[in-house]
C-alpha cells in the first residue's frame, strides 16, 4: 500500500471537493483527505490501480493534478486564473454597464450588445460551464452549475429578444455579463483571502527551499564547497553553514560553535547555543558562528518536512462538525435550482411578467452560495493549525481541535515534563569510616557508567574519572540498579531502595551503594522543575480545570512537588498498566488530556481524550500522542488549548453566518430586491467574510 499526496487547482467550492473524494472512494482507495484550503489530496493506493489511471479520472471531472514540482514550474497559459479573467471581462463588461448610468442612444445597438458579451460569455462558459457540464454527469453538481444556469438565461434571453427584435425590455446582455465578471472577481478575492490563512504553513514550505554550501574533497583531498539546492541534499553529505545563513537540512555538527534560532520549528525566540555532536534542525536559521556539519535526514525526511506533511494531513481531516454543512452542500445545488424554478412561477403567476419573473429567477441562482457552508470549517483549521504549528504545536489531526472544547481535567507526567528530567546530586553521605569520599565516588562511577537509567547517567557525569575499578562481572538489573563483581570476589552494588532494603530501613533516598552486604553510603538526587510549570498549573486553575499529577515516582516525592506547583491531586508509584486503567477511570469522568514524555505514557496518551507530548519525548509518546509540543516544555500547553478552543469557536461563527447568509439572501433575491449583477457580487463576498473572520485566529487572544 502507497500513500499518495498531490496538489490538485480547481477546486473553488465544497461540492468540488466531496466530488474528488467521492470519486476517490469510488476507485476503491483508502484513507483519502482532499484539504478545500490547500488543494492537497491524499490516499492510499493498491497495486491493482494505477496513479495515472486516477489522474485521468479526477482530470475528467474538470480538475488539473499536480504530481511534483516540474509540472508547477509550467508556465501558465493566458486566462488561466481568476484575475486574468476578471480583467478580460471587465474590459468588456464596463461598455455593456456604461447605459445604465449615461444616456448614449448607440451603447443600446443591440448588435453592439451582443458583439460585447460574446467574449465574456465564451470565456465564463469555459470555465464555469465546462465544469457544471463535468459535474452533472458525475452526478455531483457544483456551484458552477447554478452560475452557468444564471448566466445563460440571461443571454440567451436576450440573444432571443435581439433576433426577434423585440425592444431595449428584452435586452439583458449586462446582466450576463456583470454575472461572470463579477464572480471571477469574487473568486479572486476568495482566493486572494483563502491564501492568507495558509500563511503560517506557506512560511514553513519556504524554509525548505534555501541554498546550502556542499563540502566536497579533489584529488589532492582538499576541501572544494559549492553551492546546491537543499533539496538535492542527502544523508551523510557535509555541508558548511555561515553565520546569517538557515540551516538547508536536518545535520549534526562536526565542527564550530554556533548561535541558533529555532523559532521557524518551535515558536521560541532565544537563540541556543550549539556545539560539536550538537543536531541541527533544517530551517533554523544560524544567527551567530560557523559550522561543518553531517547531514542526518534527506530534504522529504527532515523535522520540517514532517511537520508540514502532518499540519497538510490534519487540514485535510473534518472534524464531525463538519459533517453536517457537508451533508447540506451535497444537497444544495439541486434545492436551490428548485427554489429557483419555485421562485420563477410564483412571480410570473402573481406578476404576469416573464422578464422580471426571469431576472428574480437568475438573482436567485447567483446569490446561492454553498462554498460558504464548505469553507466555514476548512479555513478555520488552516489558520488554527497554521498558527499552531508557528508556535511549536503539532495536531495530528483536526478532530482534536475540537475536543479540547470539552476538557475538564489535566493530567500530567512528573519526570521530564513538569520536571527537566536531568538529575543532579542533592546530597550524599558515607554509612562506613574505612572509605573515604574520593573512593565512594569512584566505586559509584565504575557502577553507574554502565547504566542508562537517567539517574545514573546524571551522577556518572558529575563525578567522572580516569580511576575506574575492574570488573570481573557487572549487570543491571532492571528496576534495581548496578551489581558488579571484582577479580577477588567483592561484590559493589548500586540501586534503589529494592536493592538495600535488607540492610537498612530508610526508604527516604534515590541510591544506595552497598559492599558486600553492607551500606557504605547514599546519594539523593533532585530533578530540577520546569520554570514554567508554575505559570502552566496557574492558567489551569483560573480557567477552573483540575490537575492531576500521574506518576511512577515516591509518594512523598509527588506530594512534595504536587504542594510547590499547586496540583489538585496526586496518584503515585503507578506502573504503566495502572496508568492506563486511571486514566480510563478519569475519562469515564471527566473530558481528560494527559500530557507525558516517556514510554510508560504511551498507553495512557492514546487512551485519553486528548494524548499530548513534547518532542524530546521517546518516539512511541510523539507516535501515540494528538499534540506534540515542539519547543523541549510545556510552556506552550495553553496555546495549545486555547486554540483548540478558539478555533472551534471560529467554525461555529462560520457556520452561522454561511447558514443566515443562504436563509436571507435566497428569500431577497426571490422577492426582486436585488439585481442578479449585485446578487453576483454579494455571493462572492460571503466567502470573503468567513475566511476574514478565520484569519482573525492569526492576533486573536485566545490565552
Amino acid at each position: 500500500m502507497e500513500t499518495v499526496n498531490w496538489k490538485v487547482e480547481g477546486m473553488s467550492c465544497s461540492n468540488c471537493a466531496l466530488t474528488i473524494n467521492k470519486y476517490l472512494q469510488k476507485e476503491g482507495l483508502q484513507n483519502v483527505k482532499v484539504n478545500l484550503i490547500g488543494g492537497d489530496v491524499s490516499f492510499d493506493i493498491n497495486e491493482n490501480k494505477t496513479q495515472q489511471n486516477i489522474i485521468k479520472g479526477i482530470e475528467s471531472l474538470g480538475y488539473n493534478v499536480q504530481t511534483g514540482e516540474a509540472k508547477n514550474n509550467v508556465k501558465k497559459k493566458f486566462l488561466s486564473t481568476h484575475l486574468q479573467r476578471f480583467l478580460f471581462c471587465l474590459i468588456f463588461t464596463i461598455p455593456l454597464m456604461l447605459h445604465m448610468f449615461v444616456h448614449v442612444h448607440w451603447l443600446m445597438n443591440p448588435l453592439l450588445q451582443l458583439a460585447l458579451c460574446i467574449p465574456v460569455y465564451f470565456v465564463g462558459m469555459n470555465f464555469f460551464g465546462r465544469s457544471a457540464v463535468k459535474s452533472i454527469i458525475n452526478g455531483m453538481p457544483n456551484m458552477n452549475v447554478l452560475i452557468a444556469i444564471g448566466a445563460s438565461a440571461a443571454f440567451i434571453y436576450s440573444l432571443i429578444g435581439t433576433i426577434l427584435n423585440l425592444g431595449e425590455a428584452y435586452l439583458f446582455y449586462e446582466t450576463a455579463a456583470a454575472i461572470i465578471t463579477l464572480i471571477f472577481l469574487g473568486n479572486y478575492i476568495e482566493e486572494w483571502t483563502i491564501q492568507s490563512t495558509q500563511k503560517a504553513l506557506n512560511s514553513l514550505a519556504k524554509s525548505q527551499k534555501v541554498m546550502a554550501n556542499m563540502i566536497a574533497f579533489d584529488d589532492k583531498h582538499e576541501e572544494i564547497i559549492f553551492p546546491v539546492e537543499g533539496n538535492q541534499l542527502r544523508s551523510g553529505d557535509i555541508i558548511l553553514i555561515k553565520s546569517g545563513e538557515q540551516v538547508p537540512a536536518d545535520c549534526k555538527i562536526l565542527w564550530g560553535d554556533a548561535s541558533v534560532s529555532e523559532a521557524i520549528i518551535t515558536g521560541e525566540s532565544l537563540p541556543i547555543e550549539k556545539h560539536a555532536k550538537d543536531l541541527l534542525i533544517g530551517g533554523s536559521l544560524l544567527i551567530d558562528g560557523t559550522a561543518k556539519a553531517q547531514v542526518t535526514a534527506a530534504a522529504a525526511d527532515s523535522v520540517l518536512s514532517n511537520i508540514i506533511n502532518l499540519v497538510k494531513q490534519a487540514q485535510g481531516e473534518k472534524p464531525p462538525v463538519q459533517q453536517f454543512a457537508d451533508k447540506i452542500s451535497a444537497i444544495f445545488v439541486p434545492v436551490v435550482l428548485i427554489i429557483a424554478a419555485i421562485s420563477f412561477a410564483i412571480n410570473y403567476l402573481l406578476l404576469h411578467d416573464l422578464t422580471t419573473s426571469i431576472m428574480r429567477c437568475i438573482a436567485v441562482l447567483v446569490i446561492a452560495c454553498p462554498c460558504a457552508m464548505g469553507l466555514a470549517t476548512p479555513a478555520a483549521i488552516a489558520v488554527g493549525l497554521g498558527r499552531a504549528a508557528r508556535n511549536g504545536i503539532l495536531f495530528r489531526n483536526a478532530k482534536s481541535l475540537e475536543l479540547f472544547k470539552n476538557i475538564k481535567q489535566v493530567v500530567f507526567d512528573k519526570t521530564g515534563t513538569l520536571t527537566t528530567g536531568e538529575f543532579a546530586i542533592d546530597n550524599f553521605q558515607l554509612a562506613v569510616d574505612d572509605i573515604n569520599e574520593e573512593e565512594f565516588k569512584k566505586i559509584v562511577f565504575s557502577l553507574e557508567k554502565y547504566s542508562n537509567h537517567p539517574i545514573a547517567k546524571s551522577i556518572a557525569a558529575s563525578w567522572k574519572t580516569k580511576q575506574l575499578i575492574s570488573w570481573k562481572k557487572i549487570e543491571e538489573l532492571k528496576g534495581f540498579g548496578m551489581r558488579a563483581e571484582t577479580k577477588d570476589g567483592t561484590v559493589y552494588c548500586a540501586g534503589s531502595y529494592q536493592m538495600a532494603k535488607h540492610v537498612t530501613n530508610d526508604d527516604s533516598h534515590n541510591i544506595y551503594v552497598i559492599k558486600n552486604d553492607v551500606l557504605i553510603g547514599w546519594i539523593d538526587v533532585k530533578d530540577e522543575i520546569r520554570s514554567e510549570a508554575k505559570t502552566v498549573i496557574d492558567y489551569f486553575k483560573n480557567k477552573n480545570i483540575k490537575t492531576i499529577l500521574l506518576s511512577g515516582d515516591k509518594k512523598n516525592t509527588c506530594e512534595i512537588l504536587a504542594a510547590t506547583l499547586g496540583i489538585d491531586k496526586v496518584i503515585p508509584e503507578q506502573t504503566p498498566q495502572q496508568k492506563l486503567g486511571k486514566i480510563t477511570t478519569l475519562n469515564n469522568e471527566l473530558p481528560t488530556a494527559m500530557i507525558g514524555d516517556g514510554i510508560n505514557d504511551a498507553p495512557a496518551l492514546a487512551k485519553a481524550t486528548i494524548g499530548i507530548s513534547m518532542s524530546d519525548a521517546s518516539h512511541i509518546a510523539v507516535q501515540t500522542a494528538d499534540v506534540v509540543l515542539m519547543n523541549n516544555g510545556i510552556k506552550n500547553f495553553p496555546l495549545a488549548l486555547g486554540l483548540g478552543k478558539h478555533t472551534f469557536i471560529t467554525i461555529k461563527q462560520n457556520l452561522f453566518w454561511a447558514f443566515l447568509y443562504n436563509v436571507i439572501a435566497i428569500p431577497i433575491a426571490a422577492f426582486g430586491l436585488l439585481s442578479p449583477a449585485i446578487a453576483a457580487l454579494v455571493m462572492g463576498l460571503s466567502d470573503v467574510v468567513l475566511a476574514a473572520n478565520s484569519v482573525r485566529l492569526f492576533i486573536k487572544k485566545v490565552v
